[in-house]
């Protein structure tokens, strides 16, 4: 993974109308977050979404691919993150349209840990 300074402002600036976006670095990369929780991660010049199954196939249906790595087994790894599709790179509003439902995959995700997760005593 590799991240870009300059393209997070680019990325920041495309998905201003999202609202509040913060860029953290992880792993080489870096995760985008919005309303609290991660829902983009900015690896080697590309912004790949948080998504559902419902969004998957949706982003996949626009040209979309999978966020996959190898392990030293050789088998793949799929994180549950699609790539932004290519139309969105030159449409700031398409992009934040698809943002904001990848945001609303991580919101719900995130309230159903806060459901599953046990209260301590």
């Amino acid at each position: 993974m590799a991240y870009d300074a300059e393209f997070g402002e680019w990325v920041r600036e495309h998905f201003h109308a999202l609202g509040r976006l913060e860029i953290k670095r992880m792993f080489g990369g870096a995760g985008g977050y919005a309303a609290g929780v991660m829902f983009a991660v900015l690896d080697d010049g590309v912004i790949w979404l948080k998504a559902d199954e419902v969004l998957a196939a949706a982003l996949e249906a626009e040209g979309a691919h999978p966020f996959t790595y190898s392990t030293k087994a050789g088998a793949s790894v799929s994180l549950g993150f699609w790539s932004l599709p290519g139309a969105a790179l030159d449409d700031a509003e398409t992009a934040t349209a698809w943002a904001r439902r990848s945001l609303d995959v991580a919101l719900k995700k995130a309230a159903e840990k806060k459901l599953r997760k046990p209260r301590s005593r």
